[in-house]
């Protein structure tokens, strides 16, 4: 997927969007070109254009707090498509780390990506009654996290803008 990265004015993230949203918004001046594709360009029948890769918008855009939304995809995502108990990535679904009859619930913090082996060693249980721990503590991951952990649009020149400390701008 060709996925261009939308920055505010400010130089936050904003979003990502299609290289032909991204055209658009550069050619009609809503946006300005950031970095570009330097072995890719975008062609007409008489003109050739610099291949997105970030933009950042004109105006400032003012947009209420954007979440990652909870759903099985999302889990998966965010755990690495890996069981949090073993590390396998087979026959995976989804385990409540403190089970529902428990008083567990259906949040980010409490479920995870587990095979279906483990799944059923720990069934209804705390982890320290059946001795099986975590590979890693499950958060809510923030839009920024989330678009990091998305490898197929994630690409090495957002770095400097989706990891703060290194923004220069």
């Amino acid at each position: 997927m060709n996925a261009v990265l939308v920055l505010n004015q400010d130089y936050t993230p904003l979003t990502v969007c299609s290289v032909q949203r991204a055209f658009m918004l550069v050619f009609l001046k809503k946006a300005d070109l950031v970095t570009e594709m330097k072995n890719k360009k975008l062609r007409s029948i008489s003109q050739t254009f610099p291949f997105p890769s970030v933009i950042k918008v004109k105006y400032y855009v003012s947009i209420p707090y954007k979440g990652v939304v909870m759903s099985r995809h999302n889990i998966f995502k965010r755990d690495g498509g890996k069981c949090q108990y073993c590390g396998t990535n087979k026959d995976l679904t989804i385990d409540h780390v403190i089970p529902r009859s428990k008083g567990g619930k259906s949040t980010w913090t409490n479920l995870v990506t587990a095979c279906k082996n483990c799944n059923s060693r720990k069934s209804d249980y705390a982890l320290e009654k059946v001795g099986m721990k975590l590979l890693k503590q499950p958060v809510k991951p923030s839009y920024l996290t989330f678009l990091r952990m998305n490898k197929s649009i994630y690409r090495e020149d957002w770095a400097p803008y989706l990891n703060p400390k290194k923004v220069s701008a």
